[in-house]
């Protein structure tokens, strides 16, 4: 009777420590909040106070004026990956998709090792950069009858 006891206590305290350790695991999960993204080294210093402008409006949800200091830093940093992104951010938020969609686009080609913009959600959308360029239109055949024969 006390092995079968032991066994019980045991298998209890195994489903516990599994318990512990697996909820804070699902947990970890839960989607980031998007913010935008410090420039690298090695950009201008104008750049860097302009991005820095950009991320306190759009931490204070003011987009219109993100938008405008992530534009900014664009012009003054266009080789920069997270400028494009932080820009793209905005624009995502004022709902100018296609706009951001270019950015989003821009920014991963000039950042292809930035896992930040590459796994970002908001990138997803939009499609894989690697292929955005090597789309290929279908050859149109004009001997194929369309659908109900004309």
């Amino acid at each position: 009777m006390k092995v079968r006891e032991r066994m019980r206590t045991c298998l209890a305290l195994l489903g516990i420590l599994m318990l512990l350790v697996a909820v804070p695991a699902c947990s970890s999960n839960k989607a980031k909040p998007l913010v935008p993204l410090a420039l690298e080294a090695g950009v201008p210093p104008r750049a860097i106070a302009l991005n820095e402008q950009g991320t306190q409006a759009y931490q204070g949800r003011e987009y219109e004026e993100a938008k405008k200091y992530f534009a900014q830093t664009v012009d003054v940093a266009p080789q920069s990956g997270p400028a494009h992104y932080n820009y793209a951010l905005a624009l995502n938020k004022l709902g100018e998709t296609e706009a951001a969609r270019k950015q989003f686009l821009e920014a991963a080609n000039l950042a292809p090792g930035d896992k930040i913009i590459w796994d970002s959600p908001v990138l997803s959308p939009f499609g894989n950069p690697e292929t955005e360029e090597k789309k290929v239109p279908a050859p149109q055949n004009p001997n194929r009858r369309s659908v109900g024969g004309r």
